[in-house]
């Protein structure tokens, strides 16, 4: 397992779960285009585990702002509460085995400035080949309401124009595949290519084939070899992709490399909204 600070393994999670006072579990398994997490939750999740859905609790309604927004303070804390959510109780969260959906949920209580909250390193998948105890169907009780409080601007957030400013003075990287970026399609907004002078990093290249997460050490690596080398000033590093949900896992990534980074939330589905923003297509920066 990586950083203990942010990664915890299946069975760290169980001794933790055995304890008198078990941390607050939120399911996030998500993926764009389907099928819905809700569906998948009730097949088989962790137990005590609450369903927490992207689109709804994690992002405010699609619009200028991108498709996946983010959520106001007021509106963030309203779903954390209601999910059961206490500042504090530890957080785990999950999603099926990559954390491309579970690392939108760890940055967003970080950015909203919960002290403890960590990820399942693997996900449901390493949960359950470890044969640990799965519950299915729906909750048999809604959890207890929480008392979390959001209090935005605990991690470092970039705008459209401070991207590109890092575009150009840093290093901004692109965690969607190769091909959205350079253009060659484009299978969810208007507009296929990248911003000017950000590096293509897809977020696959983050994990190991079970969905792990590779090595600190590896990661540093990966980044070193992108232009980031750790340590690193926290303006020096950011990261976007399509609405900055898997960008949340690249900086998680660079999080367990040492190297802090910066959000771009609105990511390329709001960049494309103004007509007055350059596009660059092709393989970008070497």
């Amino acid at each position: 397992m990586a950083d203990a600070g942010i990664l915890i393994s299946a069975g760290e999670l169980a001794r933790a779960l055995s304890q008198g006072s078990p941390p607050s579990l939120l399911d996030v398994r998500w993926k764009l285009g389907g099928p819905p997490g809700k569906e998948t939750y009730a097949e088989g999740h962790l137990p005590g585990a609450v369903f927490t859905d992207l689109d709804d609790d994690l992002a405010a309604p699609a619009g200028a702002g991108g498709r996946h927004p983010l959520p106001d303070a007021d509106a963030f804390t309203a779903a954390m509460r209601r999910l059961g959510v206490r500042g504090d109780r530890p957080v785990i969260v999950y999603d099926d085995a990559d954390s491309m959906a579970a690392a939108r949920a760890w940055w967003l209580l970080r950015y909203f400035g919960h002290p403890s909250v960590r990820v399942l390193d693997g996900g449901f998948r390493a949960w359950a080949a470890d044969g640990l105890p799965v519950e299915r169907g729906e909750l048999a009780e809604a959890p207890e309401y929480g008392s979390f409080i959001a209090e935005p601007g605990h991690l470092p957030l970039l705008d459209a124009a401070g991207a590109m400013a890092l575009a150009g003075a840093g290093v901004l990287l692109d965690a969607r595949a190769a091909e959205r970026y350079r253009g060659e399609v484009e299978p969810v907004d208007p507009v296929a290519g990248h911003i000017p002078g950000a590096v293509s990093a897809p977020t696959a290249g983050n994990v190991n084939p079970d969905g792990t997460f590779r090595s600190p050490g590896e990661l540093a690596a990966r980044f070193a070899g992108l232009g980031i080398a750790a340590p690193a000033a926290a303006s020096a590093a950011g990261a976007y992709c399509g609405s900055g949900v898997t960008a949340a896992h690249e900086v998680l990534a660079l999080a367990l490399a040492g190297v802090p980074a910066a959000l771009y939330a609105g990511s390329w589905s709001e960049w494309i909204t103004d007509p007055r923003r350059p596009v660059a297509t092709g393989p970008g920066p070497s």
